[in-house]
């Protein structure tokens, strides 16, 4: 099956080879012969029902310096020049990145888009784990500022972080005594009018955060990110180090109750983070690890990925 794939990412001369998973779903499907278009979202349009792109095909290569060959732009018609669209920029999850999902869901029927945009738009990292309240640590989602008091006072070490944030950006722990709660939650109310999140404080983050992958709502690997010491946050983003684990009884548990309800919404590829035995969120828009997973483990998410894709397809 030789596919014509579109991606819809983050410029990609921007690109880190060894860690980016867009890249290694753009290197798998070349192995397979599939020909790929890169594009940005600002590059997308709708005009009187005809959706396009104006994208660059391109050949990646394990060159820090290049990491792709880029052809000239032509102007895709997403509805019958591709046959599937990988939505794949980096949020913040914000209008942009609404809008992008509102234009991509017009395909629906015609043009395969993972994730699917409805669910995408739908499902933000932070909010698709509050179906699952037996699964998630003691959560608050709001900007009530008593409301907040009321939950810090309730479980005196708490994490506040921006709902809609990602890699680990303005994440705070405010452990009972700390006197700048209420700067923080100052600073942001000031930022947005969004909620914010608050979570009770978990311990056990000290040993690490579980990133698992999930292809077609099954676990096909864990990688353990452990923080910096003195760091609360273990994102890579921020300095976090990666390093091999094995799928505990806890990470499948959670896979089992989450994976139909991913697979049944067209978020075909997906990243849960848990910290001990709590799932703290769902990565739906573009979750990372691939790279990682295979350093560690051997286990190649990217062709896991494809083979998924060419059976949907098929099927």
């Amino acid at each position: 099956m030789s596919l014509r794939i579109a991606v819809q990412m983050d410029p990609i001369s921007t690109v880190d080879i060894n860690g980016d998973t867009s890249f290694a779903f753009i290197e798998a499907a070349q192995a397979r012969g599939h020909k790929v278009w890169t594009y940005q979202p600002k590059h997308l349009s709708w005009e009187m029902g005809r959706i396009t792109a104006r994208a660059r095909p391109v050949t990646v290569q394990r060159v820090k310096e290049k990491p792709g060959i880029e052809g000239d732009p032509e102007v895709l018609d997403l509805a019958g020049d591709v046959d599937v669209i990988l939505m794949r920029q980096d949020p913040p999850f914000d209008m942009s990145y609404i809008t992008a999902c509102h234009v991509l869901e017009f395909l629906k029927g015609t043009t395969l888009v993972l994730n699917d945009p409805q669910w995408v738009r739908s499902n933000p990292e932070k909010i698709l784990p509050l179906e699952f309240p037996d699964l998630i640590p003691p959560t608050l989602i709001s900007r009530d500022v008593e409301a907040i008091k009321a939950f810090r006072k309730q479980y005196k070490d708490i994490i506040l972080k921006p709902l809609y944030g990602n890699g680990g950006a303005g994440v705070f722990r405010v452990k009972p005594d700390d006197g700048n709660f209420s700067s923080i939650v100052e600073m942001f109310a000031g930022i947005n009018r969004e909620p914010i999140v608050a979570q009770a404080f978990l311990p056990d983050v000290s040993a690490g955060d579980r990133r698992v992958i999930l292809i077609e709502g099954e676990p096909v690997g864990v990688i353990n990110r452990v923080p910096q010491p003195g760091e609360t946050r273990s994102n890579m983003h921020v300095g976090g180090r990666a390093e091999a684990a094995d799928l505990s009884a806890v990470d499948r548990h959670i896979c089992e109750v989450i994976g139909p309800v991913l697979k049944e919404r067209g978020l075909v590829f997906a990243g849960i983070d848990v910290i001990g035995d709590r799932l703290t969120e769902i990565n739906v828009t573009s979750p990372t690890g691939v790279q990682e997973l295979k350093r560690f483990s051997g286990v190649d998410a990217a062709v896991l990925f494809w083979d998924a894709v060419e059976a949907r397809l098929a099927g």
